[in-house]
């Protein structure tokens, strides 16, 4: 019974121990076992904490009526404080920190009676849209481990796919959810800037990161959103308030939408055909639902001069967090143990003049007037999530002699429509609404209006009753695992990785 009710949504799982049809411990005890049967191949976790899950399964009970009460779920480890349990932002530089408190968003969901099994893997400091850490190694993507999870919540993405937990948290700065929810077959929800705190930090400058979820269903978003969703004192962007709840939303079909529909990448960057199949699948899927759809093109008016301007501030951005997570941590960071990467970023960022900096946030902010203006006479923008499908492991390393921030330009060419939505603050999703002719989810990407979360969930909600994705599950899952027990000769006959190996289980605490 409780590893059947791992592959059921969070929804489903506090349903059954509201109900005390399965005891909270049954459940957490099948997430471990479920941890211990995969995480040697995927390596989602890099902090465990067992014997708290289970003591905190052990105090909830029948008739507990809480949203997520008993329901084992993931959280990266990046932004996130998770009080007791190590936070490691990804980087050795941190060391084995472990704060004193938790974050608004885990505090909330620990609130909503969800219990923290552990801490999922990621990019140093989120910068790529993989995740291969040299300090824990790659994560591998459970449809084919020899590609990459997507980034940077890429170990929640692996761990939620595999069916260790049915909910992970994220955060999202430039696609940070939306590519692996694209990569794994997930449900990947960006909020709106200001529906969610970052609380106790206090944000980016411009607001681009925003924290939330990964789930296989609409439902599981939405509840988790109206979980996550309000201000905490100090919060320096507000989103307006729905006008429902979330959940409730999720329920509701939309109105007649007016529709864009891009398939066409930004800079020329090469599409891979069937991500732009997917959305004309997606285009023809919303006219039978009664939506008004048009093809139209990615609305930014100078895509190159835009890139330039968003990575200054990104990079600015890297720098800065190094400075500050020095302060959190208790001491400056030795930089000597950050990547090749962040190092050139910290450098790059340290040299660039606070009126560049102050510049480039000037352009995006008007860049973002013109972005916006799309959406004074259409309702939902659609595009692929990724122009391409998920990258194998190790494809972003640079070749010998390029320089590190070489990553960050060929990031932009697998990843160039996330990061934008970013910049303009609004809520997007990716629904696993198509695979490819090899069998991997492809993603289709929703922007709606600023603000309109609920409008978006509703959309997506519909989408998905009008073509379930749910049952679609890679090959590499606790359920099958616990059949064939790693015995695929193909697996066994593949040749090791050129990355990075991992270097070790996780951590338990």
């Amino acid at each position: 019974m409780s590893e059947e009710a791992l592959q059921r949504s969070a929804l489903d799982q506090a349903a059954l121990v509201r109900a005390g049809e399965l005891p909270s411990r049954e459940l957490v005890e099948a997430s471990l076992e479920a941890i211990d049967r995969l995480d040697g191949e995927l390596n989602a976790f890099v902090t465990l904490a067992p014997e708290r899950a289970l003591a905190e399964a052990d105090a909830i009970g029948p008739g507990d009526d809480r949203a997520l009460a008993g329901v084992p779920i993931a959280v990266k480890d990046i932004l996130a404080l998770t009080e007791g349990i190590r936070t490691t932002f990804g980087t050795a530089a941190v060391g084995d920190w472990v704060p004193p408190f938790d974050s608004a968003v885990v505090r909330r969901l620990r609130s909503a009676g969800a219990i923290v099994v552990g801490k999922t893997n990621t990019p140093e400091m989120g910068i790529l849209p993989v995740t291969e850490p040299h300090r824990f190694g790659p994560t591998r993507n459970p449809w084919d481990t020899a590609r990459t999870p997507g980034g940077s919540s890429g170990g929640s993405a692996a761990a939620v796919a595999a069916g260790m937990v049915s909910l992970g948290h994220g955060n999202d700065g430039g696609g940070s959810l939306r590519i692996p929810a694209a990569c794994c077959g997930l449900v990947g929800h960006k909020p709106s800037r200001g529906r969610v705190s970052t609380a106790p930090g206090s944000g980016d400058v411009i607001g681009l990161v925003s924290d939330g979820v990964l789930t296989r269903t609409v439902a599981d978003t939405a509840l988790a959103l109206d979980i996550l969703s309000g201000y905490e004192p100090g919060d320096p962007f507000l989103a307006p308030a729905p006008a429902m709840p979330f959940a409730r939303a999720a329920e509701r079909d939309p109105r007649s939408l007016r529709v864009g529909i891009v398939t066409e990448a930004p800079l020329d960057f090469p599409l891979d055909l069937e991500h732009a199949e997917a959305v004309h699948e997606a285009a023809r899927l919303l006219q039978s639902l009664g939506h008004e759809v048009e093809r139209v093109g990615f609305p930014v008016e100078d895509p190159a001069t835009f890139l330039a301007n968003f990575l200054r501030v990104w990079v600015a951005g890297v720098a800065g967090s190094i400075k500050t997570l020095g302060t959190v941590v208790g001491g400056e960071l030795d930089r000597g143990r950050l990547e090749p990467l962040t190092r050139q970023m910290v450098e790059a960022g340290e040299a660039t003049s606070a009126v560049d900096y102050v510049a480039s946030v000037a352009y995006l902010r008007v860049a973002s007037r013109g972005m916006l203006r799309f959406w004074t006479d259409h309702d939902v923008l659609v595009t692929p999530t990724l122009a391409q499908p998920p990258l194998e492991i190790g494809a972003l390393e640079p070749a010998e002699g390029e320089e590190p921030m070489a990553m960050l330009g060929k990031s932009s060419g697998f990843v160039p429509f996330p990061p934008p939505i970013n910049v303009t603050g609004q809520p997007a999703i990716s629904l696993p609404l198509h695979q490819s002719g090899a069998g991997l989810p492809v993603g289709v990407h929703l922007v709606g209006p600023p603000g309109d979360d609920e409008l978006l969930i509703s959309l997506a909600g519909q989408l998905e009753r009008a073509r379930p994705w749910s049952e679609r599950r890679p090959a590499l899952t606790a359920a099958a695992l616990s059949q064939a027990r790693l015995s695929r000769p193909e697996r066994d006959a593949r040749p090791a990785s050129p990355a990075r190996p991992r270097t070790g289980g996780p951590r338990r605490l």
